[in-house]
């Protein structure tokens, strides 16, 4: 998995241009079945993937925490929604609220998440290869490749399975 990790970035810039085309075809003419074809591939992919040997996500990129994430951790750690904001957040470029640094605050060296249970929406969902209307997200799956190895995995089946 480390070496795969290591060298993801470049296979990902290696594939950016193919991926990008792939992806500007698929949102012009989406198949039919493409939200099923997503969930078997994701399902496929997540049978063999252990993101507990990997943590890249959390490693080097933060979530979005929307206002509910933020209530839903606030409470857990028993503390008002804005301690919880001063302690761990800030507003990015676009308004949103963003952990202050990467790595995640809350991964542990076992790459365990310490607030699994509550945690944010956005990495509940990630890397949102199963989502409805997967063609709506190209552009978060483009940068996905390049974090996530079942992503590029996924992304890699999916080209030679749906032939555009």
């Amino acid at each position: 998995m480390e070496v795969f990790l290591n060298n993801l970035p470049k296979l990902a810039k290696d594939k950016h241009k193919e991926n990008k085309t792939f992806f500007t075809k698929l949102k012009k003419k989406p198949p039919k079945q493409l939200d099923y074809i997503m969930q078997e591939l994701h399902e496929q992919e997540f049978e063999t993937t252990d993101c507990l040997t990997c943590a890249n996500c959390c490693k080097t990129t933060g979530p979005l925490f929307t206002d509910k994430d933020v209530q839903r951790i606030a409470k857990y750690f028993r503390q008002k929604p804005q301690q919880f904001i001063d302690q761990y957040l800030r507003v990015d470029e676009e308004n949103d609220y963003v952990l202050k640094s990467v790595p995640c605050t809350f991964l542990g060296p076992d790459n365990y998440c310490s607030i699994y249970d509550v945690r944010p929406k956005a990495c509940a969902e990630f890397p949102h290869t199963d989502r409805k209307k997967f063609q709506q997200i190209s552009n978060l799956t483009l940068k996905n490749v390049a974090i996530c190895p079942a992503a590029y995995n996924i992304v890699e089946k999916m080209k030679s399975r749906i032939k555009l």
